[in-house]
C-alpha cells in the first residue's frame, strides 16, 4: 500500500499547486477509514514541497515517486522513494529518501540515536540515515520488487533534513556516525547541489515509471517466523531486521549493559512496551544473541511454559542454562547475572512461590524485586492488556515502582508499529475499542487490509482453516475456555470436548498428559507441530505464537448484554479464572480474547456463540 505513486512531472505539479498534501491525506482517508493528524499533515504539506523542488533542481523528468510505503506486514510506512535508471549501467534503482523537518538535534548516549524534539517533547530517536537503512533492508528481506538477487530494484537508502542548518548538524555529523554515513547518506539544508548530483546520478536515466511500477508490484516474500530463525541468531546469522522503535529499544538496552560494564554500578530497569505484533520478544531474542556472542551473562526469562520449552527444542537442551522461568531467580546473588531479559513480562506473578515450593526455599521477595535483584539490568517485555490469569500481576506501573524502591536507572521504549494483522493499526483499534480494553477512534472496522472474517458456523471456520492449511499457510483453532477439557483416552487420543452442534473437536493435549497417541503433540508444541491443526487451542498455549491465519471459537464466558459487556463465570470452564479472578474476571476475559484475536499474521476468522453479541460485533464492521 501507498498513499500516492505517479510521475515526478505531476508530483511537482501537485505540490506547485498545493494539493499534495490534501492527495495524499485524502487517500489516507479512503484507506484508513479516519483523517491523519494535524502534525502529520504538515509534515506532507511542508516536507513534500520542499523535495518537489529538489526534484525539479535535480532535473528528473522520467521518474516515478512513491510516498508513504507501507512496509509488507507492517504499520511501518516509509516516505519517500523516487525510482529510475542510473546514468552508469542503466541499473534499476530506487532512491530511499527519509525525510525529516528537524532543525536542531541533541547527541544521545544510545548508539545509533539522537534527541530531536518530536512530538511536544524531546525524545531519543533513530538516526535519520539508520532509519532508511533499516527500511531498504526490510525491503529487501521481505519484497522480490526489492531484492537485486531476485531481480528486484536496488534500493539506495539516504535521509534529507531540509530545515537542519550546518551549524546545528553537529550531533548528526558525529565520527560514530561516520560508517552509517558512508552507507546511507544524509543531506542537510546546505546540500543542494549535492543531493541533486546524488539523485542523478542513480535515478536521473529516467524510465522511472516502469521501475516503479515493477517494484510495487512483485509478490512479498513469505512472512517470517520468529522460532525458525531464533537458533540462526544464536550462532550469529544474519538476525530479522529491526525497525523504527524496535531498534530504538535494543540500543538502548546495548548502550545501558555497557554502561554497567565500565563500572558505574546503578541498577538499570527498562522496560518495552507494546501492543500485539509489536516485536517485543523479537527484541529479546536478538539481545540474547547479541549478548550472548558478546560473551555477557545474559539470561532469558518467562512465564510461559509453552514459549520456553519451543525456545529450548530450537536451540537445544544446552539452552536450559541460559533459557529459564520467573521464578527461577529466588535466591539469586545481587547482580550475578549482567542481563535478565524478562519477556511477556505481563505474566509476572506476586511471588515465585507455588504449592510445590518447599518451605526453606520460599521466598519474601516479589517476584519482580527478584528479577531486579539478580541482574545488573533487567528488561521487562510488556503488554499492559495481555494478562489473562487472575495471578499476572505484570505491569509498567508494577516495574516502574519497583526500579524506584532499588533507586535503579529506569528507561521506557514504547513500541508503536506493529508486524502482526498485515499491519493494519485499524484491526488493533477496532478490536480494543470493540471489547472496550482502550479508548481508541476506531468505531467500525471499514475496509482494513486484514483478512477479518465473522463466520456462521463452527464447522465452516474449521474448514477455512483446514484450507490454509492445505495451501501451505500456517494456521490454528483457537477457542475461549467454555468446554470441558477431559483427560486423553486409554489410547491416547483425546476426547472431542468443543461441541457446537454438529461441530466436535478436542482440546489441545493437557499439559500434564503422557503416553499420547502418536499424531497428537504434547501441549508446549501445540502451536508448532503441524499435526496442532486437529486440535483446539486454548488461551495457555496460544499465547506468546502467531500464525498465518486465526480461527476463533469466542464462547459465552463474555457476552453483550445491554449494549455492555458481561463476563459470565458460569460459562467458564477455566476453575483458576473462577475461583480466582473475582472482579477482575471480565478483564481477565476481555484480554484473552484480545490475545486469541491477534494470533494472525495475515487474517483471523471468527465464530461466537452468542447471537447478541454476534450482532454486536456484526454492527461495527
Amino acid at each position: 500500500m501507498q498513499l500516492y505513486a505517479g510521475s515526478t512531472l505531476d508530483f511537482i505539479e501537485d505540490a506547485n499547486l498545493h494539493t499534495i498534501a490534501e492527495k495524499i491525506g485524502d487517500a489516507y482517508y479512503d484507506y484508513f477509514r479516519h483523517r491523519a493528524g494535524a502534525s502529520e499533515f504538515n509534515s506532507w504539506q511542508n516536507s513534500l514541497a520542499a523535495l518537489a523542488q529538489q526534484i525539479r533542481y535535480a532535473q528528473l523528468r522520467d521518474n516515478g515517486i512513491v510516498v508513504e510505503l507501507q512496509l509488507p506486514s507492517s504499520s511501518a510506512r516509509l516516505d519517500c522513494i523516487i525510482f529510475g535508471k542510473s546514468l552508469e549501467g542503466a541499473a534499476s534503482t530506487g532512491v530511499l529518501i527519509e525525510l525529516k523537518q528537524w532543525s536542531e538535534v541533541l547527541p544521545s548516549e544510545w548508539d545509533d540515536c539522537v534527541e530531536a524534539f518530536v512530538g511536544g517533547g524531546v525524545r531519543k530517536q533513530l538516526h535519520p540515515s539508520r532509519q532508511a537503512l533499516q527500511y531498504a533492508q526490510y525491503l529487501r528481506d521481505t519484497s522480490e520488487g526489492f531484492d537485486p538477487d531476485r531481480g528486484g530494484t536496488n534500493l539506495l537508502p539516504c535521509a534529507w533534513l531540509h530545515n537542519m542548518h550546518p551549524a546545528a548538524a553537529g550531533a548528526l555529523l558525529d565520527a560514530s556516525f561516520v560508517p552509517l554515513l558512508q552507507q546511507a547518506p544524509m543531506f542537510i539544508q546546505s546540500d543542494i547541489d549535492r543531493f541533486a548530483s546524488h539523485l542523478h546520478a542513480y535515478v536521473g536515466g529516467g524510465a522511472g515509471e516502469r521501475v516503479m511500477n515493477d517494484a510495487i508490484s512483485a509478490p512479498h516474500a513469505p512472512s517470517r517466523k520468529l522460532l525458525e530463525y531464533t537458533a540462526r541468531m544464536i550462532a550469529g546469522e544474519p538476525t530479522y531486521t529491526l525497525v523504527d522503535d524496535q531498534l530504538v529499544a535494543f540500543n538502548a538496552v546495548l548502550s545501558m549493559v555497557r554502561r554497567a560494564h565500565h563500572g558505574k554500578r546503578k541498577k538499570n530497569v527498562v522496560v518495552v512496551n507494546g501492543g500485539p505484533g509489536t516485536g517485543k520478544s523479537l527484541i529479546a531474542l536478538n539481545l540474547l544473541a547479541t549478548l550472548s556472542l558478546a560473551g555477557a551473562n545474559v539470561q532469558h526469562a518467562t512465564g510461559s511454559k509453552a514459549f520456553t520449552s519451543n525456545l529450548w527444542r530450537v536451540l537445544g537442551a544446552r539452552s536450559k542454562a541460559q533459557v529459564k522461568y520467573f521464578n527461577s531467580f529466588a535466591g539469586t546473588p545481587d547482580d550475578a547475572i549482567d542481563v535478565i531479559l524478562a519477556d511477556e513480562a505481563h505474566r509476572i506473578r506476586t511471588t515465585s512461590n507455588s504449592r510445590f515450593t518447599p518451605a526453606p526455599r520460599r521466598s519474601t521477595l516479589p517476584q519482580v524485586d527478584e528479577l531486579i535483584s539478580a541482574a545488573k539490568t533487567t528488561v521487562f517485555f510488556i503488554d499492559d492488556f495481555q494478562a489473562v490469569r487472575p495471578g499476572e500481576i505484570g505491569s509498567t506501573a508494577l516495574v516502574r515502582e519497583a526500579a524506584i524502591r532499588f533507586d535503579a536507572r529506569y528507561e521506557q521504549i514504547d513500541l508503536r508499529t506493529q508486524f502482526r494483522c498485515a499491519g493494519s493499526d485499524e484491526y488493533i483499534d477496532w478490536l480494543d475499542q470493540l471489547l472496550e480494553i482502550r479508548k481508541t477512534a476506531t468505531m467500525s472496522l471499514g475496509d482494513a487490509q486484514f483478512d477479518f472474517k465473522l463466520v456462521d458456523d463452527p464447522v465452516e471456520l474449521d474448514r477455512m482453516i483446514k484450507e490454509r492449511v492445505s495451501a501451505g499457510a500456517m494456521a490454528r483453532l483457537m477457542g475461549g475456555f467454555c468446554w470441558p477439557w477431559s483427560k486423553p483416552n486409554a489410547d491416547g487420543t483425546l476426547v472431542d470436548d468443543v461441541r457446537i452442534g454438529g461441530f466436535q473437536r478436542p482440546w489441545n493435549a493437557q499439559p500434564d498428559a503422557r503416553q499420547l497417541a502418536t499424531n497428537i503433540p504434547p501441549a508446549p508444541y501445540w502451536a508448532t507441530d503441524p499435526n496442532g491443526v486437529g486440535q483446539v487451542g486454548c488461551i495457555y498455549t496460544a499465547q506468546g505464537f502467531e500464525f498465518d491465519y486465526a480461527g476463533v471459537i469466542w464462547g459465552e464466558d463474555l457476552v453483550i448484554r445491554n449494549g455492555e459487556w458481561v463476563g459470565q463465570p458460569s460459562a467458564s470452564r477455566d476453575t483458576m479464572m473462577k475461583r480466582g479472578a473475582g472482579a477482575r474476571f471480565t478483564d481477565c476475559v476481555k484480554n484473552s480474547y484480545r490475545v486469541l484475536l491477534t494470533r494472525g499474521m495475515k487474517g483471523c476468522y471468527l465464530f461466537c456463540s452468542d447471537a447478541e453479541t454476534v450482532a454486536f460485533i456484526r454492527s461495527r464492521l
